[in-house]
C-alpha cells in the first residue's frame, strides 16, 4: 500500500507520520499554542513505525476496532479499541501499528514544553513525566475533550483560539496527575487578580475584541502562567476567559443590532466572529433567541 506523507500538517510531519488519508479537520491553520489536533477516517491500512516530537493522544471517535500495535521494540499487541477508548503515547515513543478495519480517531498532539511549564508550576517533584500506557483505555475526561476541541475548530475555527489554550492547561494538568510516572503534588492558586490587574485584562479583550487573542496574550499582560490565570480570572469574573471574550462580543453585538446601521454579516466581522453563521450560534446559545428575534423583541 502506498502511502502518503501528510506535508501540510507540521506537527504530522514532525512526527514522520503517515497515512492513506490527510485529516478531514485539522487545527493546523488556526493558530492554536502548544496543542494541536487532527481528525482522520481511514480505511485499513498498515502505519510504519513512527516517533512523535510530541506527546499524543490518541482517541476512537468511530467504531469499535481491532489494532496490532508494536511499540519500542516489543512482542506486537493486539487491542480492542471500544468507542472512546484512549490511548497515550510520549514524545520520542517508537511504535508501529496495522488496522485491519476502517477507523476514526482524534489525535491530540501536546507540546512537550507545555507539560514541563506547568509541573515546574504545580508540583513539588520536577522529575515527573508521562508514563507508557501499552493498553489503551476510557478516559471520559479526554474523550470529551477531544470532541469539544472538535466541535470548537468546526464552529469557531480562527476563532479558537482562546479555548484551545485553556483546554491545553486542562489536558496538561489531567495527564499528569492520572498518567505521570510518579503521583505529582499540584499546588492550587492562591489568592487573586488584583483591580488594576483585572482592569487591564478585561479592557485588553475589549480593545481587541475583533481579534482571536490568545490565552498566553492574556496571561502575560499580568505576568502570569496561563494556568494560573485561567483560574484566578474565572475566580474573580465568574467565567473562563473564553467564555467572557464570546460573552463580550455578544453584548456589542446587541448594541451594533440596536443601531441599525450594519448588516449582520458586517456586525459579525467587526466584533470579530468567523462568519454570520458562527455569530448566530453563539448569539443563541448565549442570549436564548436568534439576532432577528431580539430585534423584534427590542
Amino acid at each position: 500500500m502506498t502511502l502518503t506523507n501528510l506535508k501540510a500538517i507540521e506537527y504530522t510531519k514532525k512526527s514522520n507520520f503517515s497515512l492513506p488519508n490527510p485529516p478531514v479537520i485539522s487545527s493546523d491553520r488556526s493558530g492554536w499554542e502548544k496543542l494541536h489536533l487532527a481528525m482522520y477516517r481511514q480505511p485499513a491500512c498498515y502505519i510504519p513505525e513512527y516517533s512523535s516530537p510530541y506527546h499524543i493522544i490518541c482517541v476512537n471517535t468511530g467504531n469499535p476496532v481491532t489494532l496490532e500495535r508494536t511499540i519500542e521494540g516489543r512482542s506486537p499487541t493486539i487491542e480492542a479499541i471500544q468507542v472512546g477508548d484512549v490511548g497515550i503515547y510520549p514524545a520520542r515513543v517508537h511504535q508501529s501499528c496495522f488496522s485491519p478495519q476502517d477507523i476514526e480517531l482524534i489525535r491530540l498532539y501536546l507540546e512537550p514544553t507545555l507539560l514541563t511549564q506547568i509541573q515546574a508550576e504545580l508540583c513539588l517533584d520536577r522529575e515527573v513525566d508521562l508514563a507508557l500506557q501499552l493498553t489503551p483505555s476510557f478516559d471520559p475526561l479526554i474523550y470529551q475533550m477531544a470532541i469539544a476541541l472538535k466541535n470548537s475548530l468546526e464552529i469557531d475555527g480562527t476563532s479558537s483560539k482562546l479555548y484551545a489554550g485553556a483546554m491545553a492547561n486542562a489536558l496538561a494538568v489531567h495527564l499528569l496527575s492520572r498518567y505521570s510516572t510518579r503521583t505529582p503534588f499540584l499546588l492550587q492558586p492562591s489568592g487573586g487578580l488584583s483591580e488594576k490587574q483585572l482592569k487591564q485584562v478585561v479592557d485588553y479583550i475589549h480593545e481587541y475584541l475583533n481579534r482571536d487573542v490568545s490565552l498566553t496574550e492574556l496571561a502575560n499582560l499580568v505576568q502570569l502562567s496561563s494556568y494560573h490565570f485561567t483560574r484566578l480570572f474565572k475566580r474573580a469574573i465568574g467565567f473562563a476567559p473564553h467564555q467572557y471574550h464570546i460573552r463580550c462580543r455578544i453584548d456589542r453585538v446587541k448594541q451594533l443590532l440596536l443601531e441599525k446601521k450594519l448588516s449582520l454579516a458586517e456586525i459579525a466581522y467587526a466584533v470579530g466572529f468567523a462568519s454570520q453563521g458562527h455569530l448566530n450560534y453563539h448569539f443563541k446559545r448565549i442570549v436564548g433567541m436568534t439576532p432577528t428575534a431580539f430585534l423584534r423583541h427590542g
